[in-house]
C-alpha cells in the first residue's frame, strides 16, 4: 500500500483516507524498511464512526443469535483459509517469526468459533417471587457501542478477542488499533467485511495520536463500553476517563509474571518449559514469566539447563528458516533490555548468555537482542519491579515455600504465574496463596478462547474468553410481571 492509496480507516462500511490526507508510515522492525502506509485519522474520524456505530446498533442488536453465530462461523472459516497470508503479514509487520505467527491466527480464529457458539447460549431466568399475582424474568441485551483498543504484540488476536463477543452480544464497535500494526487490524477487518458484517457494526480508526482518539471514545455518550489491552499506566488513565459516563470497562493490563520451581519438580522439565513460555514473542507477552525462582538444591541444573536451551536458538528475520527470536519492536523496547541488564549486573547478577544487541547477517535491524540468561537476580534489581517485556530470563534461588510465595506476591501486578512441582498438596496450596487471576501448574500456556483470560490488582479488570469473555458486552434487565 503506497502513501497515496492509504485508506485504512473502516467507516459505515467503506474504506476511507483521513479527512487530513496525511498518512504514517509502517515498518518492518526486523529492517526498519516501509512496507506501508495507514491513515492517520483523529478525534472527527472517531466520532463519525461512533455514530455509524449508534446508527447500526438498533438493527444489528435485532438481529438472531444464529445470524449473528452465522456469520461468526464464516470469519473464522475465512480467517484460516488466509492463515498463511495473515501470519506472513505479521512477521513482516510486528517481527515475530512465521512459526508463531500461524500459531497466533489460529488462535484468533478460535475466539470466532468459540462466540459463535456462545451467542446461541444467551439467556435469560426466571425467579419466583413472594407475590402470588407477580412474576420475575431477566433478559440479556448487549450494552451498546463499543470502544476496542488493541496493541501491537497480538495484533490480530486481541482484535477478535474483542470484536468476536461483542458480534455475538449485538453490539456494535469502534476499533482503535495499535499504530505500530495497522495493517494486520486492515487484513483482520477485510475477514469480518467479507463474511458479511453489515456496514457500520465494526469501523476502525487507525492513527498515531492514540491519546487524542482514545479520549474522544471514552469520553463519548454513545460509547457504553470501552474494552482495552496494553499498559497498566494508559489502561488507569483510560478507565478513570470512562468514569465520567459510566461506561463498562474491561481492561488487560501488564503482567510481572513469577514462574516458580519448587525441589521436588524435575528442573530439567522446568528449565525447558520456561525457555518455551519466556521466550515466546521475544519475551514480548503480558503473561510472560519475568522473575524466575528456583530452590537452591536444584539451582545449579535449571540453570544449566536453561542456558543450553538458550544457546540453541535461532536470532533472525522471522520468515527465515529456523528463526526462534525476532526482532524487538522498537529501539525503545531494545533500550529497555540494555538498561535492565546493565542494572542487574552492576547489583551482581551473572550473565550466562547474551545480553547484548545483535546483527543478523544480511538485515539491516539494530533492534535484534540476543535471548538472554539472567542468574542471581536480587529483588532490589530493576528487572526484578518493572515488566521486562523482552527477551531475559531473571532467576532467583530460594529456600523457603513462604519466602517465594512472599516474593511472587510482592507486586503491583497480577495476571499470570506458573509453579512446577510434583506434590499435589502444594500446587493447590501455592495456587490458592499467589494472587494472580491465571496459574499454570506444570503448565506453560494456560489459555485458551475457552477459558477466562484476565487479571487482579493493577494487571486489569474483567475477563475476555470462555463463558465470562461475553457477559463483558451484555446488560442484565429484569423484568416483573403482574399476572
Amino acid at each position: 500500500m503506497t502513501q497515496q492509496q492509504a485508506q485504512t480507516l473502516y467507516i459505515a462500511g467503506e474504506w476511507k483516507s483521513a479527512e487530513s490526507g496525511e498518512t504514517f508510515p509502517v515498518t518492518d522492525p526486523s529492517s526498519g524498511e516501509v512496507i506501508g502506509y495507514a491513515s492517520d485519522g483523529g478525534v472527527s474520524e472517531t466520532e463519525t464512526a461512533i455514530a455509524a456505530a449508534v446508527d447500526a446498533f438498533q438493527a444489528w442488536s435485532t438481529t438472531t443469535a444464529y445470524q449473528r453465530a452465522d456469520i461468526l462461523s464464516k470469519a473464522h472459516r475465512i480467517m484460516l483459509e488466509r492463515r498463511e497470508e495473515l501470519a506472513r503479514l505479521m512477521t513482516q509487520e510486528q517481527g515475530k517469526p512465521l512459526r508463531a505467527a500461524r500459531n497466533e491466527v489460529t488462535y484468533a480464529a478460535d475466539f470466532l468459533s468459540w462466540f459463535a457458539e456462545e451467542a446461541k447460549r444467551i439467556g435469560g431466568i426466571t425467579i419466583p417471587s413472594a407475590r402470588a399475582d407477580q412474576r420475575f424474568m431477566t433478559m440479556r441485551q448487549p450494552v451498546g457501542v463499543v470502544a476496542a483498543i488493541t496493541p501491537w504484540n497480538y495484533p490480530i488476536s486481541m482484535i477478535t478477542r474483542k470484536l468476536g463477543p461483542a458480534l455475538a452480544a449485538g453490539c456494535t464497535s469502534v476499533l482503535k488499533p495499535a499504530s505500530l500494526t495497522p495493517l494486520c487490524a486492515v487484513a483482520t477487518l477485510r475477514v469480518f467485511e467479507d463474511a458479511g458484517v453489515p456496514a457500520g457494526v465494526i469501523n476502525m480508526i487507525t492513527g498515531r495520536s492514540a491519546s487524542a482518539i482514545g479520549t474522544a471514545l471514552v469520553e463519548s455518550k454513545d460509547v457504553r463500553k470501552l474494552t482495552f489491552t496494553g499498559s497498566t499506566a494508559i489502561g488507569k488513565r483510560l478507565a478513570a476517563q470512562a468514569a465520567g459516563t459510566l461506561k463498562r470497562v474491561s481492561v488487560e493490563l501488564g503482567g510481572h509474571a513469577p514462574f516458580i520451581v519448587f525441589p521436588d519438580a524435575d528442573p530439567v522439565r522446568a528449565a525447558k518449559g520456561a525457555a518455551l513460555v519466556k521466550f515466546l514473542n521475544m519475551g514480548q507477552a503480558c503473561i510472560s514469566p519475568n522473575r524466575i525462582y528456583v530452590h537452591r538444591s536444584i539451582y545449579d541444573t535449571f540453570l544449566s539447563t536453561l542456558t543450553d536451551r538458550v544457546a540453541a536458538l535461532k536470532i533472525g528475520r522471522g520468515d527465515q528458516d529456523g528463526v526462534a527470536i525476532g526482532p524487538l519492536i522498537d529501539d525503545r523496547a531494545t533500550e529497555k533490555m540494555e538498561s535492565q541488564v546493565a542494572d542487574a549486573t552492576a547489583k551482581g547478577a551473572r550473565v550466562l548468555i547474551g545480553g547484548e544487541r545483535v546483527t543478523v547477517e544480511g538485515v539491516g535491524g539494530t533492534n535484534f537482542y540476543a535471548p538472554t540468561v539472567l542468574a542471581d537476580v536480587t529483588p532490589d534489581m530493576e528487572i526484578s519491579v518493572d515488566e521486562t517485556f523482552g527477551p531475559i530470563a531473571a532467576v532467583t534461588p530460594f529456600d523457603d515455600e513462604d519466602e517465594v510465595i512472599r516474593l511472587a506476591n510482592d507486586t503491583e501486578y497480577g495476571l499470570a504465574a506458573y509453579l512446577y512441582t510434583n506434590d499435589l498438596s502444594t500446587a493447590i496450596r501455592v495456587t490458592e496463596q499467589l494472587r494472580y487471576g491465571i496459574i499454570g501448574v506444570n503448565d506453560i500456556n494456560p489459555t485458551s478462547a475457552a477459558a477466562p483470560f484476565g487479571g487482579v490488582k493493577s494487571s486489569g479488570l474483567g475477563r475476555e474468553g470462555g463463558d465470562e469473555g461475553i457477559d463483558e458486552y451484555l446488560d442484565t434487565k429484569l423484568v416483573g410481571i403482574a399476572v
